[in-house]
């Protein structure tokens, strides 16, 4: 690890992974969407959601795959990692409670360009809720610009 408990590009390994858990709160969705302007109906007004196919008020898509930008940034690679891409596929709906769990898995090392491919899976106990790959980059002990 280095001085900021993250890892440098030199330090990870393809297969190593890290873990980051958070219960969405009904607080969370509702200032996610006041700072995002997402005021969808489906999450912020629970009558209107019983009558679409979730049956009941869902959180943001967004709200929930930010739990994997705070893996990354937490856990692996970890603090001074910019991020640079993610794919996502939203798999099943996160209610208000619910607690989800990300979970980064190095999938491929880029060294020469100092860029990383993580695995991405958020679930909700057994259920997979997202899936996706990001592209990040690590910080370096080198110290030489991306």
């Amino acid at each position: 690890m280095n001085e900021l408990n993250g890892y440098d590009i030199e330090d990870l390994e393809v297969g190593m992974s890290a873990s980051f858990a958070k219960t969405i709160t009904e607080a969370d969705i509702v200032l996610f969407a006041g700072a995002s302007g997402d005021n969808n109906a489906v999450h912020i007004n629970e009558e209107f959601a019983r009558t679409t196919q979730f049956k009941g008020r869902i959180a943001h898509g967004m709200l929930t795959a930010s739990v994997i930008s705070a893996a990354i940034a937490g856990r692996l690679p970890g603090a001074g990692t910019v991020y640079l891409g993610q794919n996502l596929r939203f798999k099943a709906p996160v209610r208000p409670g619910d607690t989800v769990h990300a979970k980064v898995t190095v999938k491929e090392l880029i060294p020469g360009k100092r860029r990383v491919t993580l695995s991405t899976v958020c679930t909700v106990g057994d259920q997979v809720v997202i899936d996706g790959d990001a592209l990040v980059m690590p910080t370096s002990r080198s110290g030489r610009p991306a």
